[in-house]
């Protein structure tokens, strides 16, 4: 299990990995009576158990096309993707491309933003020009490294699957912005977001844990 944490409206969020799927779902299913109902829907499987608790399991890159129930769920999220990740904050970013679990192609990268000066008058001017001009490089540099290494992946004999996305939000709403990048983002997918630290080849490489697990939505009952 990669991590947990309490979800909006109740409930616990779980990432789950792969590997661990089909031995997680038996331990919910002992814990809470046996399954009474599984589900199947194109995005995820939800195992209602016989005391009412419910365990929505979202499959990595929907959609699930591929047999029903949780031998689908473990066989979808099992396979073996080509995936581009692209990882920018401002001042660092990361472009990689993996093929299952292996990093096969990446580059890292990092400029200079200077934080945000409380001074004022003419001064914090002259330091907020300079920040900004500073912050446009940086998201070039970003945009350049990920044309290089994730532009040529989109097309080909073995073209990327999907692109995951993460670091700051704002910073990769501005390289939507690059025309460049269409491809790139064309593939991009809704979930997971990855929320990481400075982008570094060890966060790089970390992200697997994430984009493979399967994400689970956990609502259990407790007696009385």
């Amino acid at each position: 299990m990669a991590r947990s944490g309490p979800a909006a409206g109740g409930g616990r969020r779980l990432e789950v990995s792969p590997e661990r799927t089909e031995r997680w779902v038996a331990g919910f299913a002992e814990r809470h009576g046996g399954l009474a109902v599984t589900e199947t829907g194109l995005r995820a499987v939800t195992f209602t158990a016989a005391d009412g608790s419910v365990a929505e399991c979202h499959v990595p890159f929907p959609p699930l096309t591929v047999r029903s129930g949780l031998e689908g769920l473990v066989a979808h999220a099992l396979r073996d993707r080509r995936v581009g990740v692209l990882l920018v904050r401002l001042g660092g970013y990361a472009a990689g491309v993996f093929e299952g679990e292996r990093l096969v192609a990446s580059k890292v990268g990092a400029r200079q933003v200077h934080g945000r000066s409380a001074a004022g008058g003419q001064s914090q001017q002259r330091f907020a020009r300079r920040r900004d001009k500073q912050a446009r490089e940086a998201l070039a540099a970003a945009a350049d490294v990920a044309v290089r290494v994730l532009g040529p992946e989109t097309a080909g004999r073995t073209p990327l699957e999907a692109v995951v996305l993460g670091g700051d939000r704002r910073a990769i709403a501005a390289l939507r912005e690059d025309r460049r990048l269409a491809a790139v983002f064309a593939l991009a997918v809704d979930e997971p977001f990855l929320t990481v630290p400075d982008p570094r080849l060890a966060v790089l490489r970390q992200t697997t844990v994430h984009f493979r697990a399967v994400r689970i939505l956990l609502t259990e009952r407790t007696a009385g």
